[in-house]
């Protein structure tokens, strides 16, 4: 793909121009971590199970030494699962910041009129509360439509009417719709987990929490295919332009 190459974008904020820079690099390590993300999540699944095996047990009435080492146990490799999740999830953001920047950028380079935010929130609008549920979609969905083939040429000065209807987004918003259904349950399950005392209540809290991260990782797998295609887009886009040269 073309790196750093590219007629400055007449629509750059600020008079900063655009250059396109490869997503492929960048794409992959987003891949790579968002597996790590679910290897994680797979870890919680199994630590859970461990508890919710224990709490059975002292449903059931058993008592003793042996009870409260398993529960020691169980405690542990929970307590482990949540560590290996958040450091997934930090590492895995800000690598997937760093090319979703690239990709925003790339975007205005084939199409720098469609756009219904600037590049500044593209990384702004995930840390602001409230607008975090439908800004980085928005940036996505431009990203996505000036890297599609409905776009027009680098060389070309008409544009797609950012008015215009769009065309369906399936894989976009799928992945947007069971990310947020996800952050909402995962923080209500949580408190729930945090708040229970009785063996039944955190039986019942576990039960909760696992089901956020099967969530979780069915948002990672839909992550992974949309970062792929996009990435995919961008370079085949830049390489069809036959006046820029292509390289890894």
């Amino acid at each position: 793909m073309a790196a750093a190459q590219a007629t400055p974008s007449p629509g750059a904020p600020g008079g900063r121009p655009a250059r396109l820079r490869s997503p492929v690099g960048l794409g992959w390590a987003v891949v790579v971590l968002l597996g790590l993300v679910i290897l994680a999540d797979l870890y919680a699944l199994w630590a859970g199970t461990v508890q919710r095996g224990v709490m059975d047990d002292i449903i059931a009435g058993e008592y003793g030494a042996g009870i409260q080492r398993d529960l020691e146990r169980a405690d542990s490799l929970y307590d482990y699962s949540g560590i290996a999740q958040i450091s997934a999830l930090v590492a895995t953001c800000a690598v997937f910041l760093v090319w979703f920047h690239r990709v925003r950028v790339n975007a205005e380079v084939f199409e720098p009129h469609i756009h219904h935010k600037t590049r500044g929130w593209t990384i702004g609008a995930w840390f602001v509360p409230v607008v975090n549920f439908w800004f980085p979609r928005r940036i996505a969905l431009d990203i996505w439509d000036a890297s599609s083939d409905r776009s027009v040429a680098l060389d070309r000065t008409l544009t797609l009417d950012p008015t215009a209807s769009r065309a369906p987004h399936p894989l976009l918003n799928a992945w947007w719709t069971v990310w947020v259904a996800n952050l909402l349950i995962a923080r209500v399950t949580y408190q729930v987990y945090v708040g229970a005392e009785e063996a039944e209540e955190i039986k019942s809290a576990l039960t909760g929490v696992m089901f956020s991260d099967v969530l979780d990782i069915a948002a990672a797998v839909l992550a992974i295919v949309f970062v792929l295609r996009l990435t995919r887009m961008q370079d085949l886009k830049a390489r069809s332009e036959d006046r820029l040269p292509v390289r890894g």
